[in-house]
C-alpha cells in the first residue's frame, strides 16, 4: 500500500489561525487614558506640595499655587528640619519597636492558634479579633488611666505600648491565616518527631519561613505608628511625642508658614515612602500568601 503525503498547503490550512494581537486597540487606548487621568489626579496635590516647599513667602498665593517658584530656595526645608529633627528621631524609636514587637507576638499567636487546638481556641481567636473593631476614641480615657497606673513613662514608651497592643490582633490574623494555609502539617510533625517542642519548632522551623508574613505586618505596623496622630496628641506632647505632633505645631494656627509646612509634610512622608519602595514588591505577595491553600 502506498501512502501519499498530504500537500504542504493542506497541512498549513489545518493549523488554527490566531488573530494577530493589536497592541494599541480602542480598549487599550481607553484603559491607558483612564490610568493617566487617575495618575494626574493623584499627583496634582503632590505637585503643589513640592513646588510650594521651594517658594519664598512672596511667591505663595491662591492664584499662584500652580506656578513654579520665581526664586528657588531651601529656607523652608531648613526651617522644617530644624523644627522636626528631634521628633523625627523619636518617631523611629516608636515605629521600629512597634513593628518588630507586634509582628513577633502576632506570629507566635498565629502559630499557636493555627496548630495547637486547645479547648476554647476559637473563642480566644474571636476575642483577639474583637480588639480590631474597638474604636480608638472609645478607649482613650481608660487607656490613659491604665498606662498611668502601670507606670509607663509618658511619650514614646507609652505610644509603643499602645500601638503594640492595638497591632497584635491584625498581626495575629495575618499570621494565623498564613500558617494555617501555607505551612504544611508534615513540617511541624517532622519537628515533633525529632524531639522539638512547640517553642523550639516555632523559633527554628517556623520563623525562618515566615518572611512573607513579616513583610506585611512590618509595613502595616510601621506605617500605622509613623502616621498616627490620635494616640500621639492624647498621650504625648511636642516635647516627647512623634513627628505628627511637631508637624501640627509647625503648621501653626494664626499665621501659618505654608512653604515650611509643605516641606515638613514631605520630610514626614519620606520614611514610609522608602519602606514601601524597599519592601513593596513583597507586600502583595506576602498579603496573598495565606489566601489560598497550596
Amino acid at each position: 500500500m502506498t501512502v501519499v503525503a498530504a500537500p504542504q498547503e493542506t497541512l498549513e490550512s489545518l493549523k488554527p489561525r490566531t488573530k494577530p494581537r493589536q497592541r494599541f486597540g480602542p480598549g487599550s487606548i481607553v484603559k491607558y487614558a483612564l490610568v493617566l487621568l487617575f495618575l494626574i489626579i493623584v499627583l496634582m496635590p503632590m505637585y503643589v506640595l513640592i513646588v510650594t516647599s521651594f517658594k519664598s513667602g512672596s511667591d505663595i498665593g491662591v492664584t499662584s499655587q500652580w506656578n513654579l517658584p520665581e526664586t528657588w530656595t531651601l529656607a523652608s526645608w531648613e526651617k522644617a528640619w530644624n523644627s522636626l529633627h528631634a521628633s523625627f528621631v523619636r518617631t523611629f524609636e516608636l515605629a521600629i519597636p512597634v513593628a518588630l514587637i507586634s509582628s513577633v507576638i502576632g506570629a507566635a499567636n498565629g502559630f499557636v492558634l493555627s496548630r495547637w487546638r486547645f479547648p476554647g481556641a476559637d473563642l480566644v481567636f474571636t476575642l483577639i479579633l474583637f480588639g480590631m473593631f474597638i474604636p480608638y476614641q472609645a478607649v482613650m480615657i481608660p487607656l490613659r488611666e491604665i498606662v498611668t497606673t502601670i507606670g509607663i513613662p509618658p511619650g514614646i514608651p507609652t505610644l509603643v505600648f499602645v500601638h503594640c497592643v492595638y497591632g497584635i490582633p491584625i498581626c495575629t490574623l495575618i499570621f494565623r491565616n498564613y500558617y494555617a494555609t501555607t505551612v504544611p502539617e508534615e513540617l511541624v510533625e517532622a519537628a515533633r518527631v525529632d524531639g522539638a517542642g512547640l517553642l523550639r519548632t516555632f523559633a527554628w522551623i517556623i520563623l525562618p519561613i515566615s518572611v512573607p508574613g513579616f513583610v506585611v505586618t512590618v509595613i502595616w505596623q510601621f506605617t500605622s505608628a509613623w502616621n498616627d496622630y490620635l494616640f500621639a496628641i492624647f498621650l504625648s506632647n511636642t516635647r516627647n511625642g512623634p513627628i505628627t505632633i511637631a508637624l501640627n505645631a509647625l503648621a501653626g494656627a494664626q499665621s501659618p508658614d505654608y512653604a515650611a509646612s509643605m516641606a515638613g509634610a514631605l520630610i514626614t512622608s519620606l520614611p514610609t515612602l522608602v519602606v514601601y519602595v524597599l519592601l513593596g514588591r513583597w507586600f502583595i505577595g506576602g498579603l496573598m500568601a495565606g489566601s489560598v491553600k497550596s
